[in-house]
């Protein structure tokens, strides 16, 4: 039905309206008659006013619907960026899903002083200092459980690889494959800012505990934790750049290293027990050069005064025992291990070194942290600068090794020592170390005068920022 023929029909019923009424059978049609047609006129033009904004009102909603256009097709939802979030632990720290990076740095610096009986002619006598540590690189996750590690220190003058490595994690495994530790002790493990004392017992640098190049697998399932690998050598030794019978191309030494610890809770105290042996062929590496030495407990020392001859190895048996336990702010650890250097066409000899070590927080709420089969660094309960004096220990350690071994012709020395250490850690990622040690001698390889028993003092501290 149109607009048009909608309103001739109306029309026709004015028209139809009239004459019926015009028609009837009164003669005369009175004023009241006429009022009530007007009305009634009145009323059908208001109908048809009403139909006619109906119509206009029908033609407006057919225009905005007429013939409808086909939208575009639909294209693919963009997929949102992806959130990068920034935490810090002392560095920054990028995390994105299930990938991360961060950036990771050591500075120790130390000030040291070394007093030794007046007949010992040895420039070590007296003040010296040193960046023990400058150390900058980074960590990080790749995802689908891939990791890795590279650092790099300035140390002794020189810029050499620290830690080298790609992992990849899967439930209670760990595989890593580059230059790592190879499990040697305890106290070599745990990191030089986690140490109680600034220097490592003294049998870890008279047995050459280094990281090495080589490929290990870890299995840890709640207290256990069983490492082993296969290792060729440092990177320094095996680079180009130490070619002939010393290393270098030449340089096909390896060494099968193990360890295994228990760790039980026992109440509130921590324990742990551990056991470690390697064995390592050096073949053409050392042929008339290996020694072991060491200093008088300061990195800053340079002289040996312990020290066994220049001696042809061809191989090395090691193993150790270990005893640590940690109960609220007291600790303990201690260690034993005996190495047996193989001298083709010569008597064997075996050396041994041990250290025992306690521990105690002065400030209340601070206790040493321990995990995966070493002990780290507390993060201060009260630090400095909110309202507490940060985190203060107290550590005695008792530290011999003898580089003896008269049924074999070797005459190194042997050491006593006692060393007492002050920490200071106001807040996280930073401490300071004040250390006392007294090393006493018998057959050193330093003589005082004519005098080879003997004892030295050393004093140090240290600042150390790690993050």
């Amino acid at each position: 039905m149109t607009k048009a023929f909608l309103l001739a029909g109306a029309a026709g019923l004015l028209l139809v309206a009239g004459p019926v009424r015009a028609q009837s059978p009164a003669a005369q049609v009175d004023a009241d008659e006429r009022a009530a047609l007007r009305a009634e006129i009145a009323r059908l033009k208001s109908a048809v006013a009403a139909l006619e904004a109906r119509l206009d009102k029908a033609d407006g909603v057919q225009v905005a619907a007429s013939p409808p256009v086909s939208p575009p097709a639909a294209s693919p939802a963009a997929k949102p960026a992806p959130v990068t979030e920034t935490s810090w632990k002392g560095s920054p720290q990028f995390t994105q899903g299930d990938a991360k990076f961060k950036v990771k740095g050591r500075l120790q610096m130390d000030a040291t002083y070394l007093s030794t009986p007046a007949g010992v002619n040895d420039r070590a006598t007296g003040f010296a200092s040193e960046f023990r540590r400058l150390r900058l690189g980074g960590e990080g996750a790749l995802g689908s459980g891939f990791g890795y590690k590279l650092e790099f220190e300035l140390s002794d003058n020189s810029v050499d690889l620290v830690d080298g490595y790609v992992n990849y994690q899967r439930g209670p495994w760990l595989v890593m494959l580059g230059n790592h530790n190879s499990f040697q002790s305890l106290d070599e493990l745990i990191s030089d800012t986690a140490g109680s004392v600034m220097e490592r017992a003294a049998f870890t640098d008279a047995f050459g505990f280094e990281r090495r190049l080589g490929l290990s697998v870890q299995y840890q399932h709640g207290p256990l934790l069983a490492q082993g690998g296969v290792f060729t050598d440092s990177p320094d030794a095996i680079s180009n750049d130490a070619d002939g019978v010393a290393g270098g191309d030449e340089n096909d030494s390896f060494s099968l290293d193990g360890r295994l610890v228990y760790a039980p809770k026992l109440g509130k105290a921590q324990l742990h027990f551990a056991g470690s042996y390697h064995w390592r062929e050096l073949n053409r590496l050392s042929e008339g050069t290996q020694r072991y030495r060491q200093r008088p407990y300061l990195h800053a020392v340079n002289s040996r005064f312990l020290a066994t001859p220049a001696l042809s190895v061809d191989a090395e048996s090691h193993y150790g025992v270990e005893a640590a336990g940690v109960l609220g702010r007291f600790h303990y650890a201690g260690e034993a291990h005996w190495m047996t250097a193989f001298r083709p066409g010569a008597a064997d000899p075996t050396f041994f070194g041990a250290y025992g070590e306690v521990g105690f927080f002065l400030t209340p709420g601070d206790s040493r942290p321990y995990a995966n089969g070493i002990l780290g660094t507390p993060k201060p309960a009260h630090p400095f600068g909110k309202g507490g004096p940060g985190a203060i220990q107290l550590n005695l350690r008792y530290d011999y090794l003898t580089l003896d071994d008269r049924s074999a012709g070797i005459n190194g020395g042997k050491q006593n020592g006692v060393i007492i250490g002050l920490v200071w850690t106001p807040i996280q990622y930073l401490r300071f170390n004040v250390n006392y040690a007294h090393m006493s001698y018998l057959d050193a390889a330093i003589a005082a005068g004519s005098d080879r028993d003997y004892g030295v003092d050393a004093m140090a501290v240290r600042a150390e920022l790690d993050f």
